[in-house]
């Protein structure tokens, strides 16, 4: 055994002592202290009893903002890194839970392709199907609609970025080290605090809107404070279905634009826009597959949503002045095919790449 390991070993015991000591004596770690933590944890200093105990000790105490923030300075340091190119418009990068949708037809893939027609470039991010849910996940969706976007280099990604203004960032490809941990998410059973930081992170470097989704109001206010220690200067808050970005069309939008330390609640009505339905259950890849393509062709039963959550997002990113400008930018894509070449474009895009 190596002195380092020792060493590692050793800091990582005291982290756990901090988040496992019990209601009345367990203690917040610092900024610092979460990222070696987690650091440690990618690089398997730890052993598997300390990684596994700290995991569920650390998701029963709740993390607090600051050592979230620390665990995103790790995943920022040790992860992978897109840019845009200089004048470009910046994107807006979408955090979504990384084990995917299994209740509801997901609508991001159609809002995405609705983007990149109105030069809205977009950075998505995600895995394979992982526990606990191992719901359908970006890069089957895509896949789904003839896109492969799987087994790419982090060399091709930041080029179709730079000439198409699309990047899927794929855990499996581009991030092996977070693979290490989708283990101990079989093994536990429950989501660790490491699924809080999936909706925080972005690949993306300097200027951006992150989209953010959440579930529980605690989980959204610890989220803003831990991206502003972050240094995230635009963000927008979304409870969406099964806590992703998607904004149902069933019922009222739960929104908040952050900057800096203060955050505005936005409350948005479908019903007072014409696309209140009820929002479509999730059948399977094929089913959905029909129903984008539908979407995409101005049809069918996503159509409602897709034109709503693209629309919202236009005018979130500054892309329309006000949401019935975005709505109405949403709905001309659409109906013109404007969207559906977007789609095409990028299946030319792959098609021409030889592997590396």
């Amino acid at each position: 055994m190596t002195n380092s390991q020792t060493s590692g070993k050793e800091r990582f015991k005291a982290h756990l002592r901090k988040v496992g000591s019990g209601e009345h004596t367990s203690k917040g770690m610092s900024r610092e202290e979460a990222a070696d933590a987690l650091q440690l944890i990618l690089d398997q200093d730890a052993t598997p009893a300390q990684i596994g105990a700290f995991l569920i000790a650390h998701r029963i105490r709740r993390p607090e903002p600051q050592e979230l923030t620390g665990m995103l300075d790790t995943y920022r340091d040790r992860g992978p890194v897109l840019r845009s190119t200089p004048g470009a418009h910046p994107p807006v990068c979408f955090g979504m839970p990384f084990d995917g949708r299994t209740r509801t037809a997901p609508i991001y893939p159609i809002t995405t392709l609705v983007l990149l027609a109105c030069a809205q470039p977009v950075v998505l991010q995600g895995g394979d199907r992982m526990p606990i849910k191992y719901g359908t996940t970006a890069i089957d969706l895509f896949e789904a609609l003839n896109l492969q976007l799987r087994g790419l280099s982090l060399n091709q990604v930041q080029e179709g970025f730079d000439h198409l203004g699309f990047a899927l960032i794929h855990q499996p490809d581009h991030f092996p080290l977070a693979e290490s941990l989708i283990s101990y998410r079989e093994e536990l059973g429950k989501r660790p605090p490491v699924a809080s930081l999936e909706l925080m992170w972005t690949a993306h470097e300097g200027e951006h809107l992150l989209v953010s989704g959440f579930v529980h109001p605690p989980t959204e206010s610890r989220a803003w404070e831990a991206l502003r220690l972050a240094g995230e200067t635009n963000l927008i808050t979304v409870k969406g279905l099964e806590g992703g970005t998607d904004l149902p069309i069933g019922r009222a939008c739960i929104t908040a634009k952050v900057s800096g330390s203060k955050a505005e609640r936005l409350i948005l009505h479908p019903r007072d826009h014409g696309c209140h339905e009820a929002d479509v259950e999730w059948v399977d890849e094929a089913t959905w597959s029909q129903q984008a393509v539908a979407a995409l062709n101005n049809t069918g039963p996503l159509l409602k949503a897709a034109v709503w959550n693209a629309g919202a997002y236009l005018w979130f990113c500054g892309q329309a002045p006000t949401l019935e400008e975005g709505l109405r930018r949403a709905s001309d894509a659409l109906s013109n095919g404007a969207a559906l070449r977007a789609l095409h474009q990028l299946q030319d895009w792959r098609n021409g790449l030889t592997m590396e």
